[in-house]
């Protein structure tokens, strides 16, 4: 049986990557710090997925156990040592932690005079994670290791899709998931093309994709979150009955296809992206999914980035010489948004009571142009108080 190493036992490792890696026959070592998943993983060595539909349907995966890297990374290395896929689903912010262990990894496999490739894929909402990961590996290695990662180890990108909600459950690792999901993998980037995954599509070129991934769910997902917050709703489903908070997120869609459109228009069409965006609306309005507003707009700072969900799509209108009124809508509510759990929003509204906000907005956003930030001033002022 073909081996995987999954870093990250969480909701979307054991709802998403880990059932598309069962079904493809893989058995699956999840790797994580949360001692109640994984001692249960490796008690029961099989867990359930609901289906988020009306039809309720019960998905089992099998053949499943769970290492602690916090108390036995020597375990970790001995699973990548003997790995045919590696995946992390972690967040973009803890892929940095777990590369000197994937280092410690692949030196194993070098000391053991493998010659077997292998591919580590980060299925995370970011451009270019993989690269960026192996960029981080990269930093415990030899010249030596780096010539034997040259030859025989890949960090192909990936774009992942699938909304998992925020949930609880008696039974730890029982997760229910939306219907749809979409999993995308750069086959240029592979080393290991002895097999491809049914349920993941192989792409020539990636960043298409990911961008139309990032730009619409990511970008559409918060839109409606933050909206709804500043109108008080507390779900995503709530929010989305309001006719204001719908029209927003029409307006982020189209502007996003506009982008889409101006740069690759040779991968999408208007009325495939209109399609595409129409099924994302129906996700977010899914009945069966009850998602918590402060889990979509968690983080507020880091959806402020340069490279982030709105400011870079913000920054590629303005260079198209396209409309970007809508996404810069949704920075003003960014701005204003509180939650007292959520220590990034209470770092934020800290920050907007104490400092400066020219250099403020420079400090979280990045940007430079003189422009953009005297129109996110003017946001901010009119929606943050």
């Amino acid at each position: 049986m073909k081996k995987a190493v999954h870093f990250g036992a969480g909701n979307i490792g054991r709802g998403f990557i880990g059932e598309i890696l069962s079904q493809n026959g893989f058995e699956i070592a999840f790797v994580d710090m949360n001692e109640t998943v994984i001692d249960a993983l490796n008690t029961r060595g099989e867990y359930e997925i609901g289906i988020a539909s009306p039809e309720h349907e019960k998905i089992s995966v099998s053949g499943v156990r769970g290492i602690n890297n916090g108390k036995n990374p020597e375990a970790v290395v001995g699973a990548i040592a003997e790995a045919d896929v590696v995946t992390t689903a972690i967040g973009p912010n803890i892929l940095p932690y777990i590369a000197e262990l994937i280092a410690k990894g692949i030196q194993a496999r070098k000391s053991a005079g493998s010659t077997l490739p292998l591919d580590f894929i980060a299925c995370e909402n970011m451009i270019g994670g993989s690269e960026f990961l192996g960029a981080k590996v990269a930093e415990y290695l030899s010249d030596e290791e780096k010539a034997y990662v040259a030859e025989f180890i890949g960090f192909p990108n990936a774009a992942v899709d699938r909304i998992v909600p925020g949930q609880h459950h008696e039974d730890s690792l029982y997760v229910e998931v939306e219907p749809f999901h979409e999993w995308v993998i750069d086959e240029s980037q592979l080393k290991n093309t002895s097999f491809k995954l049914e349920g993941v599509h192989y792409a020539t070129d990636l960043e298409p994709f990911i961008e139309r991934k990032l730009f619409s769910v990511n970008s559409g997902h918060a839109t409606v979150a933050y909206n709804s917050a500043y109108k008080g709703y507390k779900t995503i489903l709530e929010g989305l009955q309001h006719e204001e908070i719908l029209a927003a997120l029409k307006a982020v869609q189209a502007e996003t296809r506009a982008l889409l459109l101006a740069k690759w228009g040779s991968y999408f069409t208007e009325d495939s992206l209109v399609e595409y965006h129409d099924v994302i609306i129906s996700r977010f309005a899914n009945p069966e999914i009850i998602d918590d507003v402060t889990r979509v707009a968690r983080t507020p700072i880091r959806k402020l980035g340069y490279d982030e969900r709105f400011i870079r799509p913000i920054r590629e209108l303005k260079a198209n010489g396209k409309s970007y009124a809508a996404h810069m809508d949704v920075v003003g509510k960014i701005f204003a948004y509180k939650d007292e759990n959520d220590a990034q929003a209470v770092e934020l509204q800290e920050k907007l009571a104490s400092s400066d906000l020219t250099a403020l907005i420079e400090e979280i956003t990045g940007l430079s142009d003189e422009k953009l930030i005297s129109e996110i001033k003017t946001v901010v002022k009119k929606y943050a108080k």
